[in-house]
């Protein structure tokens, strides 16, 4: 038996995929239909991909649990993914409805995650676990960030807690920032674009040193399939991420590569930052990078595709499908160069002043001596 398999892994059933119209969808169906499985779809209807045709197909909205029981009457299935939709309704609509359950959700369920302040010290740890990610009390007067980061970790918990109960074995897995085909925010279209536009540099909040957790679509399905094959995944919770993580700098210049270009890298605060703070998720420049140790270790977890092979893959495929106007009307990123150049050529005058005000900095010197002959100072005289 393979590392991360249990007794299911390859044999026949009905899997019920709920979503699956967003980038992780396509790469679930496919490996469930690969092991054997007769799939059914669950989605609103407000998106069909050619990708789920010849599948039967439910539509209602997993958002309310009136629509889900209605929708619902009558079927049981041996595996349900969970992707879309309030996942407490989904949950008891699926309880003893389902053998086995795998839920998605995400990162903001860590404290500090959207306000780094929210934590002590301020932001997440770096490569923080799953328990990181603990019951919290409700406050009333907690900001919004606070009670949608608790509102995750009560159902992570109900999930669970139904999973204790019998109800089905449950599983949970926390995407982070996915990136592929069909996104709803293509943040690599920022950099796309502009090397297709020929710019010379794109704007970089903090010299672009941040390390975001992100994860390909098809690593994302891996997780989730390798998860919903696993007896070891029953009743826990596991953080996704490709395992080769990147700072958002290098993440630029391997995006811009991958469509044979280069662009300057011009570092302004976070604040001044105007169109570069689009390429963050959240609100600030603090790390948000998770451990993914746990699912190497439990389900015996390995990429499907390697990061940057499957960062090139994405890149390539936005340069022969251009975004639309209804996703790029969502960034925060305008495009508008004229202002950029304005921006720069404000801050590169004001930071020369700057540096002509202090004059070059000094290096520090090696703190040990380097004699070059026994008894005898070095040139520092130590």
């Amino acid at each position: 038996m393979a590392p991360g398999e249990g007794a299911s892994a390859g044999m026949n059933g009905s899997a019920l995929l709920v979503g699956g119209t967003g980038p992780t969808g396509p790469h679930i169906v496919r490996g469930l239909l690969d092991r054997g499985y007769d799939v059914t779809v669950l989605h609103r209807g407000t998106h069909e991909l050619p990708e789920l045709d010849g599948l039967e197909h439910i539509h209602a909205d997993p958002h309310f649990r009136e629509a889900l029981g209605e929708a619902l009457a009558g079927r049981s299935f041996d595996l349900a993914v969970v992707t879309y939709g309030r996942l407490r309704h989904v949950a008891d609509a699926l309880a003893g409805r389902c053998e086995r359950l795998v839920a998605v959700t995400g990162l903001p369920v860590y404290p500090g995650y959207h306000d780094p302040g929210q934590v002590w010290p301020p932001g997440m740890a770096i490569l923080a676990t799953e328990d990181a990610a603990g019951p919290r009390p409700a406050d009333p007067d907690e900001p919004q960030a606070a009670r949608f980061s608790r509102l995750i970790a009560e159902s992570e918990r109900h999930v669970l807690g139904l999973h204790e109960a019998g109800a089905f074995r449950g599983t949970v897995v926390r995407y982070p920032g996915i990136y592929g085909p069909r996104q709803l925010y293509p943040r690599e279209w920022s950099i796309i674009r502009r090397v297709l536009d020929k710019r010379p540099y794109v704007i970089v909040p903090d010299a672009g040193l941040t390390l975001i957790t992100r994860c390909a679509a098809v690593n994302a399905a891996h997780f989730v399939l390798t998860a919903a094959h696993a007896d070891a995944a029953a009743g826990e919770i596991f953080n996704a991420a490709d395992l080769q993580q990147y700072s958002l700098a290098q993440w630029i210049r391997l995006t811009a590569a991958a469509i044979g270009g280069e662009l300057e890298l011009v570092s302004l605060p976070f604040e001044l930052a105007g169109p570069g703070r689009g390429l963050f998720p959240v609100p600030h420049t603090a790390h948000g990078l998770v451990s993914v140790q746990k699912a190497r270790e439990l389900l015996g977890y390995t990429d499907a595709v390697p990061a940057v092979e499957a960062l090139t893959d994405t890149v390539q495929w936005y340069a022969e499908n251009p975004p639309d106007q209804s996703v790029t009307d969502r960034m925060v990123d305008k495009f508008d160069y004229a202002a950029e150049d304005r921006v720069v050529a404000a801050y590169r005058a004001a930071t020369a002043g700057l540096l002509a005000a202090q004059g070059p900095a000094e290096a520090a010197a090696h703190p040990y001596p380097h004699p070059k002959a026994v008894g005898v100072a070095d040139h520092r005289n130590r």
